[in-house]
């Protein structure tokens, strides 16, 4: 690639390696600028109120905290920044409820940035103790989603 990587259609191309290449992260330097893409997923096709099932993402997984309100109870966060929903789509059911039992693999939530559904595994096992969000809700990097009893 030739040219100024800060140009619209050079962004463009590198998105589209990236895809092609399934790379996470490209960052970049020209001169004094620099430019860091980041991948969070595979897209979905755009939909507003997700009216499609989200595809599965390859999303950098939610710190499961070394904050905790006792000594079993971790605090899943937030991985990105987006929009936080509890279902998969407005009519089904949440993906995750309190008192419920999770593993590592179960996905808990979907986090939408930038039209990109990304499904959330909760990398921990225990039990549901509290959703601290709510469905539809703005999250910031780092915010506690749930609350999980890794004793049970």
């Amino acid at each position: 690639m030739s040219g100024d990587v800060f140009d619209i259609e050079q962004i463009r191309k590198l998105v589209e390696l990236m895809e092609e290449h399934n790379l996470a992260e490209v960052d970049l330097k020209q001169d004094e600028k620099q430019i860091k893409l980041c991948r969070g997923g595979v897209a979905a096709a755009p939909a507003p109120m997700m009216m499609q099932a989200p595809v599965a993402a390859a999303a950098p997984a939610p710190v499961a905290a070394a904050e905790t309100d006792g000594a079993n109870i971790a605090i899943i966060k937030a991985p990105m920044v987006g929009t936080f929903y509890a279902r998969p789509n407005p009519e089904s059911p949440t993906f995750v409820n309190v008192g419920d039992s999770i593993n590592a693999e179960t996905t808990i939530c979907i986090v939408e940035a930038m039209k990109v559904f990304n499904e959330i595994p909760a990398e921990i096992s225990g039990k549901v103790v509290a959703v601290l969000a709510k469905d539809g809700e703005a999250v910031d990097f780092g915010k506690p989603l749930f609350k999980i009893d890794t004793s049970a």
